[in-house]
């Protein structure tokens, strides 16, 4: 039996071939994808997650993880597709217009795709109006949107308002270096997150 303790290790070293590999080798072996996928990358997600959250790993130690991971992850979908495995959920990220900051969404995003999600990410610069597209066009169930301006946090309640205009079933979450948990209140957004793990644990939540 395939030892998917080792591929998660390997993803909580940064090791990309190494899951890469260890992935393949599962599927040879007959390993379920969806037990690769949940006992493997996102256990091994999990681990690097909670580190950061402790400040026992920093931003390139998530990045190199998260890397390892779209590495298994490449190997693993076309399985998972074939055998129907469903994403836990779908989130639309993006930056708010007038604001190209993305490396914290970027590690958002991983972190999410690490969780199990399906990730649609429409980049830096975003306005609302492609926020709700985005949404509509993948069914998705959450929106995601950073600032790291404060100049740019105007923008975010525009986008609370465009979805809430649509009609859309959608649940906001905003996040970003100026942003707190009063600002979301204030701007009838359903979530905050203030770094990427809790991000995980709180669209979890809402979907």
């Amino acid at each position: 039996m395939a030892n998917l303790q080792a591929l998660a290790d390997a993803l909580i070293r940064g090791d990309r071939n190494a899951v890469v590999e260890m992935t393949k080798k599962a599927l040879e072996e007959g390993v379920k994808p969806s037990d690769i996928l949940s006992k493997g990358l996102i256990a091994g997600m999990s681990v690097v997650g909670e580190r950061f959250k402790k400040n026992e790993v920093y931003v390139p130690e998530v990045l190199i993880a998260a890397r390892a991971m779209h590495g298994g992850l490449a190997v693993l979908e076309p399985h998972l597709k074939a055998t129907g495995v469903q994403p836990a959920g779908v989130v639309v990220l993006g930056t708010v217009k007038g604001d190209l900051h993305d490396i914290g969404k970027n590690l958002v995003g991983m972190m999410l795709q690490g969780g199990g999600l399906k990730v649609v990410d429409i980049g830096t610069d975003a306005p609302p109006d492609k926020f709700v597209k985005a949404a509509q066009d993948n069914k998705a169930q959450i929106i995601a949107m950073s600032a790291l301006l404060t100049t740019t946090m105007p923008q975010m309640p525009e986008v609370v308002k465009a979805v809430k205009a649509s009609g859309l079933a959608v649940k906001t979450m905003i996040g970003g270096a100026p942003v707190t948990q009063g600002y979301a209140d204030e701007i009838g957004a359903d979530g905050y997150s203030d770094n990427a793990s809790a991000a995980v644990a709180l669209v979890r939540k809402l979907v």
